[in-house]
């Protein structure tokens, strides 16, 4: 088309300016798709914190409660579970796996989880992937840690090492099993999950830490080393909470129900998806808010460049008058002006798309590796083009404000010399 050659004939001649108008678009339109990009596998990672696991069992409290103590180690559960109630849903005839959790210790401010050695077998997150170890092999005695990747980093930590557990959960405690130290026997890989942020000993281990301790307090005068501890029975007598995989997914229902009114205990089962959503659901106005304001990062960019084109008119109104004087009719010239706007939409926006891909290519590795967050460089969603389609009918509106100026501009304004 005529006009759209001579709109982009215009940007060239004007290429320094018109260059700071793509660079702010393309920034903007980066930053929008890239938050986006962001919130979408960010908000799939949280929901695949846990994946394959169909209960999860503690005592009866709030599904939140169990979900954030359970899962992601916040907070504390409001009562235990008896080991003969595991025992008995362990051993039900549609399940397939169980993984026992044990919590209340910590170590220098993080979490200590006691659990089997189902919990490497059986654990999967964001989908189907597997905990795999970065160094080492699972806990095989008592006294043996595997740490979590965050752990391992912050507190550098290598194999061999000894740590010591101190009782509660918090991030100071005066209450540290000091004569039964465990050794790092292997090393995760980064989940992107709580995992990383737990050192997970053997269910045996926390048993052993306590059997001079009644009640959450060490016995007066009474000290059982680490040896001695080995030849009690270790058995748990309870636990926190348990994750349950079934045989069959449509059993799920009809398990939960059992869990829930089971009679010798009160107990609760529930689903971590659900869970998961509901929590997600919670924290959605940090999300909605972070969208927000890189919409109105793009909306600042548009307006810079209205505010450029509208500063230009003044000194192109004799191209304008050129352009009448030989047959352009006013229509001509605001299809001009608002091509150009158009044009610098496009352009903006392919190149916003082209530093978001090149971003994601060189950012994305250290973002996995550090944070254990997958960033797929797929093609743009439905949503990222429904958000690249308004950014570019904005950049149209936007056009047609000057391009109405230009319109009303007459042949003899145009030609007449203003001081």
């Amino acid at each position: 088309m005529p006009i759209l050659s001579l709109a982009l004939k215009s940007l060239l001649n004007r290429r320094f300016t018109v260059g700071l108008m793509l660079i702010s678009i393309a920034l903007s339109v980066a930053l929008l798709l890239g938050v986006e990009r962001l919130r979408t596998e960010s908000r799939s990672s949280f929901a695949n914190t846990i994946s394959g696991t169909d209960l999860v069992v503690g005592a009866r409290s709030g599904a939140i409660n169990l979900l954030l103590y359970s899962v992601f180690r916040i907070g504390d559960a409001t009562n235990n579970i008896s080991w003969k109630s595991y025992q008995a849903f362990a051993a039900h005839r549609l399940v397939e796996w169980t993984i026992p959790i044990s919590l209340g210790d910590s170590h220098r401010g993080y979490r200590v989880m006691g659990t089997s050695g189902d919990y490497f077998r059986h654990y999967r997150y964001a989908g189907t992937r597997p905990l795999a170890f970065r160094q080492g092999q699972a806990f095989e005695q008592v006294y043996e840690a595997v740490l979590g990747a965050e752990v391992a980093d912050k507190l550098g930590y290598r194999l061999g090492q000894e740590i010591v557990v101190a009782h509660g959960a918090g991030k100071t405690s005066f209450n540290r099993h000091d004569d039964k130290p465990f050794t790092v026997s292997g090393i995760l890989k980064p989940t992107g999950t709580p995992v990383d942020r737990t050192v997970h000993i053997p269910l045996a281990g926390i048993e052993a830490i306590h059997v001079d301790w009644v009640q959450g307090r060490q016995v007066p005068g009474v000290r059982i080393d680490a040896e001695a501890a080995l030849e009690k029975d270790l058995t748990p007598k309870a636990i926190t909470a348990f994750l349950v995989g079934l045989k069959s997914k449509i059993a799920t229902f009809r398990v939960q129900r059992e869990i829930n009114d089971y009679r010798r205990e009160p107990l609760q089962a529930i689903l971590p998806g659900v869970a998961l959503q509901q929590l997600w659901d919670l924290m959605s106005v940090a999300e909605n808010a972070l969208l927000i304001i890189s919409g109105l990062v793009v909306a600042v960019g548009l307006a810079g460049m209205l505010t450029v084109m509208l500063a230009g008119l003044n000194e192109r109104r004799r191209e304008m008058a050129i352009l009448r004087s030989v047959g352009a009719r006013p229509l001509h010239i605001l299809t001009l002006i608002t091509g150009e706007s158009l044009a610098l939409s496009l352009l903006g926006s392919g190149l916003g798309l082209f530093l978001l891909y090149a971003t994601l290519l060189l950012v994305r590795p250290v973002i996995e590796a550090r944070f254990g967050l997958h960033l797929s460089i797929d093609l743009p969603s439905l949503r990222e083009y429904i958000m690249l389609g308004l950014v570019n009918a904005s950049g149209v509106l936007i056009g047609l404000i000057p391009g109405y100026r230009a319109y009303r501009y007459s042949l003899a304004d145009g030609m007449n010399i203003r001081i």
